[in-house]
């Protein structure tokens, strides 16, 4: 029995093969090093909402990288090919790690439905945990309807409750953006 199956449907080993970097070479290893906390931003570059907040992850990836938090922009759409995702991270500035979730096995293991939507992990034992699945925040109340600004900053409040090994609270509502486009096999 593999690991990935003693651990449960939340749990998976932080060093599986998990997909391509922009430069088209494998990703197994999401945590490394000192990484207690591995957050997942589901994107795709043609999706308005998912790119409206590259600055917020930017925001929270500025805040959290130093207390051993690693930020994954994880783009699992089949039209997002290696060439296109380069050049979506430099028209956005994205400086945060990239992978192509070719085999949508991040979406699989997130349970994943749209862009943008969040997953954090906790890394203990060689395992991640997830303690976290929803929205960003509270910005977009439906597609095309969006406040100001948000109200609640979910993913931020999650991360930290992780951090400090509390409790996280789960999503107050579903995320709003474009729907991740199955894999055909």
């Amino acid at each position: 029995m593999t690991l990935a199956l003693l651990l449960g449907p939340w749990c998976f080993s932080a060093t599986e093969r998990f997909g391509v970097g922009v430069d088209g070479k494998p990703i197994s290893d999401l945590g490394g090093p000192g990484i207690r906390v591995v957050v997942l931003i589901f994107a795709a570059s043609d999706c308005p909402i998912s790119n409206r907040y590259v600055p917020e992850v930017a925001r929270l990836h500025r805040e959290f990288t130093s207390q051993g938090v690693h930020f994954w922009w994880v783009f699992p759409n089949p039209q997002d090919t290696t060439s296109i995702v380069a050049r979506h991270d430099r028209a956005f500035a994205i400086s945060e790690s990239v992978v192509l979730d070719t085999q949508q096995t991040l979406v699989r293991k997130a349970h994943a439905t749209i862009t943008p939507e969040s997953a954090v992990f906790v890394i203990r034992d060689g395992s991640m945990r997830e303690v976290y699945h929803g929205r960003i925040d509270d910005r977009y109340l439906a597609f095309g309807r969006e406040r100001p600004a948000p109200q609640h900053h979910e993913l931020e409040v999650a991360i930290a409750a992780a951090l400090a090994g509390k409790p996280v609270t789960p999503s107050a509502g579903p995320p709003v953006g474009c729907v991740i486009v199955p894999r055909q096999s």
